[in-house]
């Protein structure tokens, strides 16, 4: 029986990467500081794109004229901030103006999780300085920071920082440290062989691992963004709260005159960062009108809230969201928040938001007595008694999201 070749047509669709759309998205996902780079960049590379920088200031967070001192809401106690935590440890080091000044930019470029998010590198470079000089501060930085681990470029840097304090760095710390891809997969053997080390040694290297917080950012007040200047500015007004874009984070962009190369690509650029704000804009006067009560009551008072239903509101795609909010902030009358922290979903159905229940629990701990704290139980209790009812399993799931250690070790040692 012979065989026959058949031919067969098939209709397939497919979205191409092009390079258009991979711009437009990363406009769309960068912050102020991250498109003031990427514009930086391209400037440089088509002489037609003429950035008029923003006058440079001193950021600090704005009371605006909307709320008279009358009006003025009192911030809550709550937690610190990881802001306020390491700017109180630069002024204490005392260092010199231009030191300093490499300082504010390696707190500016911490992570929620404490870790350096940019390269030391293109710190120098924005500064102007050499990089050893951008190195040895970071050292001042890390030898002072507490907790242990602040300021690290990587997580094995992080726990290399607090295996040292601890005086645990030997060789078998070592060897999981330069390995944690391995040691991930838990593939102890491998990096016993690799390392000529005996598993048992490794082992309880591993058990002593696992004791260091690998985010010691996160233990501080979750909604808090860096120290930079935000995207975006919240107001209040007469018909309520209205977002806009903080213009004095981002170069404004123009055609250069003329009829020279380059002008189709500058024209689409500009395009691209118009439907960019056009984009955030939409998405965070949604967010901010739904967590209305967080801006006027503080982060307890947030409501659940998912990136799916903001998507549907406005017609938009989940992935939209999720990109329009990352790294962004926004500038409120109670701090500088991260968007992205404002979602949260309720810890259970009906109940009051997840956010909204861990601030109330960082308030509870920072406000109990240090020689009788709270335990799990209690704290559940408390919440209960707030109109927010949960388990103590919750409460002990919260607590550690939040790096709260357990009563017995937060009692006050005589």
């Amino acid at each position: 029986m012979k065989s026959r070749n058949r031919i067969s047509v098939q209709q397939t669709q497919r979205m191409a990467l092009t390079t258009g759309l991979a711009t437009s998205i990363r406009i769309l996902r960068a912050d102020a500081a991250g498109l003031s780079r990427y514009l930086e960049e391209a400037a440089a590379e088509n002489p037609q794109i003429i950035l008029t920088r923003p006058q440079v200031t001193d950021w600090l967070p704005r009371w605006k004229s909307a709320f008279s001192d009358a009006e003025r809401p009192e911030q809550e106690a709550a937690g610190p901030s990881l802001v306020s935590h390491v700017l109180g440890m630069i002024e204490a080091l005392r260092l010199t103006p231009a030191d300093q000044r490499i300082a504010m930019a390696l707190a500016e470029a911490l992570e929620p999780s404490g870790w350096i998010g940019r390269s030391l590198s293109s710190i120098a470079g924005q500064l102007g300085v050499a990089l050893p000089a951008v190195e040895a501060i970071l050292k001042r930085l890390q030898d002072r920071a507490e907790p242990t681990g602040l300021f690290a470029r990587n997580l094995a840097e992080c726990l290399r920082l607090q295996a040292e304090e601890a005086g645990e760095l030997d060789r078998p710390m070592q060897a999981l440290l330069t390995r944690l891809d391995l040691l991930a997969k838990g593939e102890i053997d491998r990096i016993a062989r690799e390392a000529g080390l005996e598993v048992a040694d490794l082992r309880q290297a591993f058990g002593r691992l696992r004791s260091y917080d690998p985010k010691p950012g996160a233990g501080f007040e979750v909604s808090a963004a860096p120290v930079r200047e935000p995207d975006l500015i919240a107001e209040k007004g007469a018909a309520g709260w209205i977002v806009s874009l903080n213009r004095s984070a981002l170069p404004s962009v123009s055609v250069a005159e003329g009829r020279a190369k380059g002008r189709a690509e500058a024209r689409a650029l500009i395009k691209m960062i118009e439907g960019r704000n056009a984009t955030l804009l939409s998405v965070a006067q949604d967010i901010l009108t739904r967590q209305t009560a967080a801006l006027e009551h503080g982060i307890g008072a947030l409501v659940p809230m998912t990136m799916g239903e903001v998507a549907e509101a406005l017609g938009l795609h989940d992935s939209t969201i999720s990109r329009v909010v990352a790294g962004t902030a926004v500038d409120t009358p109670r701090g500088t928040w991260w968007l992205r922290s404002l979602f949260t979903k309720a810890a259970r159905e009906g109940g009051p938001a997840a956010g909204a229940l861990r601030d109330r629990l960082t308030k509870l701990v920072a406000e109990e007595d240090p020689d009788a704290p709270l335990s799990d139980e209690a704290l559940a209790l408390a919440l209960a008694e707030g109109g927010a009812p949960v388990a103590r399993r919750t409460v002990a799931k919260y607590r550690a999201m939040l790096n709260l250690p357990p009563a017995h070790r937060r009692r006050r040692r005589h």
